[in-house]
């Protein structure tokens, strides 16, 4: 007899079936190999004490401070540690329980019945000269030459865009947008480009937005987070998907001193709010697309931060957009200018898609292509 410790397998049913388990236990093992940990903020102390006895009483456990059990102080942070099924006993367990755990186990129960998406890359156009990164700036035939490049490159979603969001920049007006997009939307169509990708246009400009839908696009990407009501009419009016990306400020100040209590909590908060905003239009989560906005109103910190939880957003049931390439923060780690950042910036991606990213945005699609067939070959 043989002993050797493995990996975590990337499809533990898969790996179950493989061994030759039978049909129910699948389903039963496989929700105990997956260890999960959740920081719970602020709970009171008489649900901490309720919520630590629970846990171990299924096997699970909660990490508290020092003085929970005397109730020395009104609320702590605490840390849960449980597989998938002991979560599932445990949010039932609390469904019966008072001082908020009733909502905390809602909010488990949401964590445990994640939908995961295909993932897909989104090739990025630039059609002004102001973008960060002078390699993505294309126009007219150029625009439309690089688009059909990107595509048989593995693209899945070309990203066009005519207004620069770089740290920075400034608004331009909606007549000057839509005229810079106006000739790459009319060749996609007229070319019938959107039957072989997903085009998706990066605007907030209503005008803008409808002529690229009316174009064959399919995606809304808006980087004010669905703000204008018009917008989200738009997608719904058009049966297309919105992007919704969080930034705090606009491009012109948003990092001046980026400030939190808490990245995670607030970008969750803003995300409930404007998801519900959608909702209220008719669009469904399957069309909804979040985006952690890395980078748009954000420290170093808080973006390591955004990217290590990535998992946690996936509660919501919508498709995971990270979009780090070649930005500052690789600068910020390891100094290097934008035409030196490729490395870093498959090196986030990759770390985001184990994270629960579905969707890359990036400038260089065949490099990510390889990284990311390898990458799911070796996970």
């Amino acid at each position: 007899m043989n002993i050797y410790k493995i990996a975590k397998p990337s499809d533990a049913k898969e790996y179950l079936e493989q061994l030759g388990v039978q049909g129910g236990g699948v389903s039963i093992i496989s929700k105990k190999m997956d260890l999960l940990y959740f920081a719970i903020k602020d709970i009171s102390a008489p649900a901490a004490n309720i919520l630590k006895q629970d846990a171990l009483s299924i096997g699970a456990e909660l990490a508290v401070p020092s003085g929970v059990i005397t109730c020395s102080q009104s609320s702590y942070d605490c840390m849960l540690i449980a597989n998938v099924k002991q979560i599932e006993i445990l949010a039932k367990k609390e469904m019966a329980q008072p001082f908020g755990l009733k909502d905390l186990a809602k909010k488990l129960a949401d964590f445990v019945s994640i939908k995961r998406f295909p993932i897909q890359i989104m090739g990025v156009i630039n059609a002004n000269d102001d973008s960060f990164y002078s390699g993505s700036r294309f126009v007219a035939d150029d625009a439309i030459a690089q688009i059909e490049k990107m595509i048989s490159q593995g693209a899945n979603i070309i990203d066009i865009g005519a207004v620069s969001s770089r740290p920075g920049s400034k608004p331009v007006d909606a007549e000057v947008e839509l005229e810079r997009v106006r000739y790459i939307c009319d060749a996609i169509k007229e070319k019938k480009l959107y039957q072989k990708a997903e085009f998706s246009i990066d605007s907030y400009t209503p005008s803008v937005v409808e002529y690229a839908l009316q174009s064959g696009f399919g995606i809304v990407n808006d980087i004010t987070g669905a703000r204008d009501d018009r917008i989200i009419s738009l997608a719904h009016k058009y049966r297309a998907k919105i992007c919704i990306m969080h930034m705090q400020g606009t491009p012109e100040t948003m990092q001046k001193s980026p400030q939190y209590s808490d990245v995670v909590v607030e970008v969750d908060q803003f995300f409930q709010d404007r998801i519900a905003k959608c909702e209220k239009v008719g669009l469904s989560r399957e069309n909804i697309i979040l985006d952690v906005g890395i980078g748009f109103g954000k420290t170093l910190e808080h973006n390591i931060e955004l990217i290590k939880s990535l998992s946690h957003f996936q509660r919501f049931g919508c498709s995971l957009l990270v979009g780090a390439s070649r930005k500052s923060m690789i600068d910020h780690i390891i100094p290097a200018p934008v035409q030196d950042r490729l490395s870093g910036t498959i090196a986030i991606h990759l770390k985001a898609l184990e994270n629960g990213a579905d969707i890359i945005r990036c400038h260089d699609v065949a490099e990510h292509k390889q990284a990311i067939e390898v990458w799911k070959r070796l996970y």
